[in-house]
């Protein structure tokens, strides 16, 4: 996703997200952000009984993010702060480049604490991986000259999702459908919809 990010030009920082009320710059301001929450958890050790795991650490709801939330606003505010889009490519790189080394170094059987719970580290890290691949597909979304996530991460984010929702999406669907219809970033055309049966009633699985 850095090098992705790395490869937009001045001009696709200004085009729509797949985030309700984001800009790509907007988007990509709250990759820095995420990219600064892994660091500082996972040099937050404890001793406690873990209270999440990969799955349960996610809140999931029915309703879509209108993007009036005070927290999106204020990722707004702080990207147009940048002014020059290259600060923010560079920001990006240099903090998510850190978040990266911390992670492959974090021994995943230690405990972290973040927001008021506890995980191990590897179950945070999985879960970071959902919220990284989806937010790639957003800096996509209006972008499809710019590569697409990996597929081993596609794939892993769809399980996630999957134990999220109990029960499995069609297998007719790619790994990039399920996760755009699954948590509301498309919606079903008619004939995913008769595949879907029953999970379409329950759809969209929003994550946050």
């Amino acid at each position: 996703m850095r090098t992705a990010v790395a490869e937009l030009s001045d001009e696709d920082f200004a085009q729509p997200s797949g985030c309700a009320g984001w800009l790509v710059r907007d988007l990509v301001c709250h990759l820095v952000i995420d990219a600064q929450d892994v660091l500082i958890t996972l040099v937050t050790p404890t001793d406690a009984e873990p209270t999440r795991d990969a799955v349960t650490y996610w809140k999931v709801s029915d309703t879509p993010p209108t993007g009036d939330d005070p927290l999106d606003a204020l990722t707004v505010r702080l990207a147009a702060a940048y002014q020059d889009p290259g600060l923010l490519k560079f920001h990006l790189d240099d903090i998510g480049s850190a978040a990266g080394r911390a992670a492959e170094l974090a021994d995943p059987a230690v405990r972290v604490s973040t927001q008021g719970e506890v995980l191990t580290a590897g179950d945070y890290l999985s879960a970071y991986v959902l919220e990284w691949t989806l937010h790639h597909l957003d800096l996509i979304a209006h972008l499809p000259h710019v590569a697409e996530p990996p597929a081993e991460g596609l794939a892993r984010t769809r399980e996630i999702l999957e134990k999220i929702a109990g029960t499995a999406f069609p297998e007719s669907f790619s790994d990039e459908d399920a996760l755009l219809v699954g948590t509301g970033r498309r919606a079903p055309t008619d004939a995913e919809k008769a595949e879907l049966g029953e999970l379409a009633a329950k759809l969209p699985f929003v994550i946050g």
